[in-house]
């Protein structure tokens, strides 16, 4: 037998870790004194306590003093008078008085609530890991290695991040305060924005910058940019990246975010080179080329220098399933931290083999369901891109609608906003006239004049602002959206 067969054998003799003396004197406080529940009651809950007994205590306290009952050995008599353990322990009175004698000091309390938590959480990791070793020794056809380590990897993640979200109700006034909380953080960023600046002003002013937990899908037909738009965004909160802390001193970005995206479509390396030759200003066929100057291939050097040190991972896997995102998306959250997903495109994810077998439909809605849930998990805005359907093509005026969503039921259900990227300069070009044709033509160039260089971001859902257009410019040859020259952005004229 190996050593690791022999460790694995082993554990059913360990005793798990615990410690009641610590429960008993947490018990006993709550008995003496009412308030020091409040001290722990964010965090701690009756199934963190080891012993049986000791949790259905912290629950009835719990309760009690939620209801504004005064709790002590006398009040908690007539609960467990005929309780069986109560009984092996020498009767209810006898206990309680026992925990109330051995109660820890006020100051202490969240000390020893502390001490039960994190015994449960390593409870909670044997756990873990028993049925990890269940499940790898019990091969199930329908079941993969990469399965298992994704739902492992889950369980994990749900473990690490236990005190951030999933708390259940929160008061109302709690969540004020994190709507206080949310308006003063907009009022001292830069911008006056409450979520994270695209880089693109008159975007960020009818959005309000990207919101966490969002899930905003940017659709257009192909050519249109959205690879394009999306990489321009995501560089631009890598770029404005300002780590910081909240008022709790825990880790925070006080402007941009961490960014993982997710490419489905492209290698990294294409990726890259479209980001490098957006901010050196050099057409990336030159790149590819090679067709470059020697002060050019500098500026390439020194901006890749640049780009290196900015916090945006590049995922660029094929096929890779909804559970896999959520799995990858967890680990750099927990590596790195994280402010924006972005993921491209949404129609190249991969559901649950079960649901893709009842159709693709059903697949989709299951892909735009989990995506919206991880976007609530994690809280990050999470970006997906998607096709539209061919019937766009079809009509006299291309601008997309909701309709033209592939899939659109659950596409349109499950996303906060919906962007949609046109280009008027794209469908003129191929309308153009023969030039022998002098008043047709003349006509298609004044139209060319008024949309070349522009593109439209066409805001046609969003839960939480107004929906409408917003104009950008775009750069063909650079891939690059940039925020459309007004005269109110420019400098005042100088006599």
């Amino acid at each position: 037998m190996t050593d690791a067969a022999q460790n694995l054998e082993s554990l059913q003799d360990w005793s798990v870790p615990h410690n009641l003396e610590a429960e008993m004197a947490l018990l006993g406080a709550f008995l003496v004194n009412n308030a020091a529940l409040d001290k722990v009651s964010m965090f701690l809950e009756a199934e963190h306590f080891s012993e049986g007994l000791h949790g259905r205590l912290y629950a009835t306290i719990s309760e009690m003093i939620g209801r504004g009952h005064v709790v002590s050995p006398v009040t908690l008599v007539p609960y467990y008078r005929d309780d069986p353990a109560m009984a092996e322990l020498g009767g209810v009175s006898a206990y309680l008085g026992k925990l109330a004698a051995m109660a820890a000091p006020v100051i202490n309390v969240e000390e020893y609530a502390r001490e039960v938590y994190e015994l449960a959480r390593r409870r909670k990791l044997i756990d873990i890991g028993s049925d990890l070793v269940v499940e790898a020794r019990s091969p199930d056809p329908g079941v993969t290695a990469s399965d298992i380590i994704e739902k492992t990897e889950k369980a994990l993640y749900e473990v690490a991040e236990e005190s951030r979200f999933g708390q259940g109700f929160v008061a109302f006034s709690e969540a004020m305060k994190e709507a206080i909380d949310m308006a003063n953080a907009a009022y001292q960023r830069d911008g006056g924005l409450s979520g994270i600046s695209t880089g693109l002003k008159d975007l960020d002013e009818k959005l309000g910058g990207l919101q966490p937990s969002d899930l905003v899908v940017l659709a257009g037909r192909p050519a249109m940019g959205k690879t394009a738009l999306a990489t321009n965004i995501a560089y631009n909160v890598a770029r404005a990246y300002r780590p910081g802390q909240d008022a709790l001193g825990n880790p925070h970005a006080m402007e941009g975010g961490v960014v993982a995206f997710f490419s489905l479509e492209m290698s990294a390396e294409q990726l890259a080179t479209r980001i490098i030759a957006s901010e050196a200003g050099i057409p990336s066929n030159d790149i590819r080329r090679g067709r470059i100057s020697e002060d050019q291939f500098q500026a390439l050097v020194d901006i890749s220098a640049e780009i290196d040190r900015l916090p945006l991972f590049i995922d660029d896997t094929g096929g890779l399933t909804i559970a896999q995102v959520a799995a990858r998306a967890r680990r750099i959250k927990r590596q790195h931290g994280l402010g924006l997903i972005v993921i491209d495109y949404l129609q190249l994810l991969a559901g649950s083999s079960r649901r893709a077998m009842e159709g693709r439909v059903q697949e989709v809605t299951e892909i735009t369901t989990g995506l919206k849930a991880l976007a609530k998990e994690l809280n990050v805005p999470i970006i997906a891109l998607s096709q539209l359907s061919r019937q766009v093509e079809a009509r006299d005026d291309k601008r997309p609608q909701l309709a033209d969503l592939r899939e659109s039921g659950s596409i349109e259900q499950d996303a906060d906003v919906v962007l949609f990227l046109y280009r008027e300069e794209y469908y003129l070009e191929r309308r153009k006239p023969d030039e022998s044709e002098a008043e047709k033509f003349t006509k298609w160039q004044e139209k060319m004049e008024k949309v070349h260089g522009t593109a439209e971001i066409i805001i046609a859902k969003q839960r939480h602002g107004p929906t409408g257009t917003v104009e950008v410019q775009f750069n063909g040859n650079l891939t690059r959206f940039s925020n459309l020259a007004r005269a109110e952005y420019l400098p005042e004229p100088v006599d």
